[in-house]
């Protein structure tokens, strides 16, 4: 008999290297759609292949990968990933990993008409080159291979609640 083992490995955040999520949104049919995008500039401990085998790592530790298609996080109760939204920015959590994310007026607009921010959490690292740079930036965040090494998750923007 076999067995698959749900151990997690603890991730390292010198294996990971710089850590970046960053926030948009795009128009549809359906109205603006927010997302977010998390992944490496690369720079972990053991170069490019190091930070992507950390990040997928972290996809494992999450209960995500890049074959499952779109997960639906509200679905799924034990998902150890979240999205909070307070005072104008946006605290991205996942195991051993937090991002802190201060997105457009519209963006956070159009999160709080939809109660969902599309996370797009990818092993692909940075190519290189400035993270200033909105085509480039807009060039990886829609590439093939970024979206092709992506575990995609609709996840429900949290708030704070009042007492």
């Amino acid at each position: 008999m076999t067995s698959n083992s749900t151990q997690t490995q603890s991730v390292r955040s010198a294996e990971v290297g710089t850590f970046v999520a960053m926030s948009w949104s795009r128009e549809t049919p359906q109205g603006a759609i927010p997302y977010v995008l998390a992944f490496s500039l690369g720079d972990g401990d053991n170069g490019p292949e190091g930070s992507a085998a950390a990040v997928e790592q972290l996809m494992r530790n999450c209960q995500l990968s890049t074959e499952e298609g779109l997960v639906d996080g509200s679905s799924r109760p034990s998902l150890p990933i979240s999205l909070l939204v307070v005072d104008g920015s946006v605290v991205l959590t996942m195991p051993q990993i937090n991002a802190q994310i201060v997105p457009s007026n519209k963006w956070l607009a159009d999160v709080a008409e939809r109660g969902y921010a599309c996370l797009l959490l990818t092993t692909r690292t940075w190519p290189g080159g400035e993270l200033t740079d909105n085509d480039a930036l807009a060039a990886f965040a829609n590439d093939e291979e970024t979206l092709k090494l992506s575990a995609k998750v609709v996840l429900p923007a949290r708030k704070l609640r009042d007492r």
